[in-house]
């Protein structure tokens, strides 16, 4: 009898539109594979409708108990997933890891950027664009996350690689558009000569706060992330160069990957899977605005598909 594969897809929230390209992804690349191996190969939408690890572990012991073949996972807090992992594959399951890993756990793979070095690319890419010169600040999220805590880290050891430069600090924030915006403002007025801002992740560009509050006569800014909300950013010059994560590839690569090992016992050539970060800016931004657009984007401006 042909057996198909099911993989269990749980993302950290439902409602990031992230998670959703990354949705797209997955089963784009499972009804590839199902009409190239004419097998069914399905993939079961498991994601919390927001960040919840205790509901993320009881949705990997329901995908276990649905006889899932392999679980997909970004995961909202290790601590809490690491046990729930290991019992999903000592149950027979095979788990990998997207976006945010838990490394610790019995999970075969891991895909997403290497955060060290999206870290130091964003510092070097400010660099570049202040000629190496001013002061600087680094805008930093959640600090109990390990992942933004090697960012910053990679951020820093960049900076110090130009002595022309001032880390003045590295700012942490509640992690929404609003609390993040306010924050850069509020060290704005604290540091009148800052010249630049590392941003590790890209959450003061989803509001329109900042197309009016930020000079870019005065301040360069250089961010991770390029959604279609930040767009505007880029277009208007006041962001010349975001680093934008390819999401879609979260689910795409992951459920190739999880096919690999489930269907033909093959494991990836090294279990930390790099995503490499893409370089938008004014010269390819009608071009990744499509790209966006493919991905399932619903909110991309149609000015910049014209591009």
């Amino acid at each position: 009898a042909v057996k198909g594969v099911s993989i269990a897809l749980i993302a950290k929230s439902s409602t990031n539109p992230v998670f959703l390209a990354a949705r797209t992804g997955a089963e784009a690349a499972a009804r590839d594979l199902s009409a190239q191996y004419k097998l069914p190969v399905t993939v079961n939408w498991l994601t919390p409708p927001q960040e919840d690890a205790e509901l993320q572990a009881q949705r990997i012991r329901q995908a276990v108990n649905d006889g899932a073949d392999g679980i997909l996972i970004s995961v909202s807090d290790a601590g809490k997933l690491t046990g729930a992992i290991n019992d999903a594959v000592d149950r027979g399951a095979v788990v990998m890891t997207f976006d945010s890993d838990a490394p610790l756990s019995k999970r075969f793979a891991y895909y997403g950027v290497d955060d060290l070095k999206t870290g130091a690319a964003t510092m070097a890419e400010l660099a570049a664009q202040m000629g190496g010169k001013g002061k600087v600040a680094i805008l930093a999220g959640n600090q109990n996350a390990p992942n933004l805590q090697k960012r910053v880290q990679g951020a820093r050891e960049e900076a110090v690689k130009h002595p022309g430069m001032q880390l003045v600090g590295v700012f942490n924030h509640v992690e929404t558009p609003q609390d993040a915006a306010a924050e850069v403002i509020r060290v704005n007025n604290a540091y009148p000569d800052l010249r630049g801002w590392a941003m590790i992740g890209g959450w003061p560009l989803f509001t329109r706060t900042l197309l009016t509050d930020l000079n870019p006569n005065k301040q360069r800014v250089v961010a991770v992330d390029a959604l279609p909300a930040e767009l505007a950013y880029i277009e208007k010059g006041i962001v010349p160069v975001l680093l934008a994560q390819p999401v879609y590839k979260w689910g795409e690569v992951g459920v190739r990957t999880i096919f690999d090992r489930v269907h033909d016992k093959k494991n990836p050539p090294q279990a930390i899977m790099p995503m490499e970060l893409v370089r938008v800016s004014k010269e390819n931004l009608g071009a990744w605005a499509k790209q966006l657009k493919e991905w399932g984007f619903t909110d991309v401006d149609p000015t910049y598909l014209q591009m």
